[in-house]
């Protein structure tokens, strides 16, 4: 099957380059000589990176594959700023001027150089092929509008999912997963004294209401912070009624940079290193640590944030808002989240959905806050199908854990299906449907 080349959009590279200074500055160690020789190198890669992504984009452009003129606007200013910013020193050259203090070297000195001289000069060359992309761009949203646009969104989302789904199939699914979430939402919304309005009304509301509400600034991003840190106490101790096998629940919580909060999401995970030494963001990707180094670097979507949301549900099964319904609220609300996201990305990439129509439909259905789902529905359109990987595998991994205790009755384990989901490492769905396949003959058998 021919592929579309795709071009990515201004959120593609943006988030790159962030994540690029973020690994340098959080990521990276800097305790001796070796260590920040290895730090300009990647300072030098990154340069010849952005040089080779260049030429990519420049094909892409030739074949007519020009991302929305929504998201180079973006980018563009974006892009500017990080060009000033390389031109001056910043971020990555801080970060290594002050990690160096007590190592001898002119470590700041080649950092510098190599920033303005090579890292500057490359953001630059990049901002002016986006404008040249401007010019000829358009403001459709999804990729069926590209050469070869339907057939690259099927392929996108078979990457993303590992299954064959349609978009068809997928738009329906996360519709009937939003008709069965919000009949839960609806019953708690009315016991806290919502009755009137859709749901997306009345979580609108609910969003204002100072009960619920942390304080502003400094004050309540510490609060935040502590009520996460309570939260994690919690989980942490309900392990054993979840798994056989355990791990160390090796993560921290860290506030965003101020500079990076602007435009990113309300929240999210990065991992860790694999010698444990920087905390990961999920207890699953522990398990992958004692796994072959290919194991470890081999990932699949649909597998990594499905699980990420049977996670938040067992949560909940766990006892975790028993005796905080509204909190209950928030954690079906985040599961319908991602269910308007197959609604959304398939409605933007297969059915002509303008970006508006994604804000408004996360908006107007699930309650969602505009600024945020904003720049969600950018990702989208600039990432296709990414989006469809969390709810898909969400729903495939209890459709087995259905399969599973019909099959077995009173023989099924939650904890030894549990383990089969983390030991089997993050693999494509079918290949989940082996490793259940074998839990179900040994626990039938033994």
């Amino acid at each position: 099957m021919r592929r579309a080349q795709v071009s990515p959009s201004s959120g593609a590279r943006t988030r790159r380059r962030s994540k690029v200074s973020r690994f340098l500055d959080s990521d990276h160690p800097v305790e001796n000589a070796p260590d920040a020789e290895a730090y300009l190198e990647r300072l030098q890669s990154y340069a010849v990176e952005l040089h080779g992504e260049l030429g990519r984009i420049q094909t892409a452009r030739a074949a007519g594959l020009v991302p929305p003129r929504f998201l180079l606007e973006k980018a563009i200013r974006q892009m500017h700023l990080s060009a000033e910013s390389a031109r001056q020193g910043g971020a990555m050259v801080e970060s290594l001027e002050r990690r160096t203090k007590n190592i001898p070297g002119d470590w700041a000195t080649r950092a510098k150089s190599i920033s303005a001289r090579e890292i500057a000069p490359a953001l630059e060359r990049q901002i002016e092929e986006l404008e040249a992309q401007r010019a000829v761009a358009t403001d459709e949203a999804g990729i069926r509008g590209r050469p070869h646009g339907e057939e690259f969104y099927r392929w996108a989302l078979k990457a993303s999912t590992t299954t064959s789904m349609t978009p068809d199939a997928i738009h329906e699914l996360g519709q009937q997963e939003l008709t069965r979430l919000h009949a839960q939402m609806d019953t708690i919304l009315k016991d806290v004294g919502y009755t009137q309005g859709s749901i997306g009304q009345r979580m609108n509301a609910l969003a204002t209401d100072p009960a619920y509400q942390f304080a502003e600034g400094d004050a309540g991003r510490a609060e935040i912070r502590a009520f996460i840190e309570e939260r994690l106490t919690w989980i942490r101790a309900q392990m054993p009624r979840a798994f056989n096998t355990l791990v160390n629940p090796n993560m921290e919580v860290r506030r965003l940079p101020p500079e990076e909060e602007p435009g990113a999401p309300a929240a999210y995970g990065g991992a860790g290193s694999i010698d444990g030494k920087i905390p990961g963001h999920i207890w699953q990707g522990e398990y992958t640590h004692q796994m072959p180094l290919v194991r470890q670097m081999l990932a699949f979507n649909a597998y990594s944030e499905g699980w990420a949301l049977y996670a938040e549900q067992l949560a909940d099964e766990l006892g975790a808002y028993d005796t905080d319904h509204v909190g209950r609220l928030g954690y079906l609300q985040s599961i319908a989240f991602r269910a308007c996201r197959l609604v959304v990305d398939t409605g933007i990439h297969a059915k002509g959905w303008t970006r508006e129509q994604g804000v408004r439909y996360f908006v107007d259905v699930n309650g969602s806050n505009p600024l945020e789902v904003a720049n969600e529905v950018d990702r989208y359109c600039s990432w296709p199908g990414q989006a469809c990987g969390y709810k898909v595998g969400h729903s495939e991994i209890n459709r087995q854990r259905e399969r599973a205790t019909a099959a077995l009755g009173a023989k099924f384990d939650l904890k030894a299906f549990d383990d089969t989901l983390v030991l089997g490492g993050n693999v494509p769905l079918d290949v989940l449907g082996k490793n259940v396949d074998e839990y179900l003959r040994t626990a039938a058998t033994g």
